[in-house]
């Protein structure tokens, strides 16, 4: 039996890889995605998986697009929360609608997704979820406190899960990427990211592909000891007590 995987924000970045991936693993992945469709037919052309259009922050968006996957592809098994935004700023500069956008698309979107998908993984008996979340939720950063707030969000909430999930099948897990290439990183400024790349002692950036492997595993049959973990992707930039 082939199983369906949906990745959220899974066309562009890190999202991508992570689609990519599972699909060479053997996946029917569906890969979510809000707004730029030039990226998505491309994902979905070079990659030949199949992409959704739905705005993951809103919970009824993400009942129509759910019904649209299990037409397609069946039921959801595997969930990849990955949908992030930043919208950084000092906390004595931050607006309401900075702080609400982030907390609504990097937090309420995973319980949105998972809560929907939830009750099936139980009655099957078997799911994955994997929250992904951020070294800058786990330590904090300068002018993130509302992503740092989302990101240390999903880790409560998978450890909380994994708990109900656990004698049903399902495990809850979370891997948190430190500084990875993608474009984002990309668009800081070069002083900045040579600063970020020295405090990283293997001395480089991830790759989206090394969070993808990752993701892979933990969906796997043999991660299924594997739950409420944060699975820590840093190059020993911070490491958790």
């Amino acid at each position: 039996m082939t199983r369906t995987v949906l990745v959220t924000g899974g066309t562009r970045g890190i999202g991508r890889a992570i689609s990519e991936m599972m699909k060479n693993k053997g996946y029917q992945v569906a890969a979510n995605y809000a707004g730029n469709q030039e990226a998505a037919e491309a994902c979905a052309k070079e990659l030949g998986i199949k992409c959704y259009k739905f705005d993951v922050a809103d919970y009824d968006a993400v009942t129509e697009g759910l019904a649209a996957i299990e037409k397609d592809l069946g039921p959801v098994d595997i969930l990849i929360n990955n949908a992030g935004v930043t919208r950084d700023a000092p906390f004595h500069k931050m607006s309401r609608e900075q702080w609400q956008q982030v907390i609504d698309i990097d937090l309420t979107s995973a319980f949105n997704c998972t809560r929907q998908v939830w009750e099936g993984m139980r009655e099957r008996g078997f799911g994955r979820v994997i929250n992904i979340s951020s070294i800058n939720g786990q330590k904090g950063q300068f002018g993130q406190a509302n992503y740092s707030a989302a990101k240390a969000g999903l880790i409560g909430m998978t450890k909380a899960l994994a708990q109900e999930g656990a004698k049903k099948g399902i495990t809850v897990n979370v891997v948190a990427p430190g500084y990875i290439d993608t474009e984002m990183v990309q668009a800081v400024p070069e002083k900045v990211l040579e600063g970020i790349i020295a405090s990283i002692p293997v001395g480089r950036l991830g790759k989206a592909e090394e969070i993808a492997s990752m993701c892979a595993y933990l969906a796997s049959d043999e991660a299924a000891f594997i739950t409420g973990a944060t699975m820590t992707v840093n190059g020993a930039q911070y490491i958790a007590g």
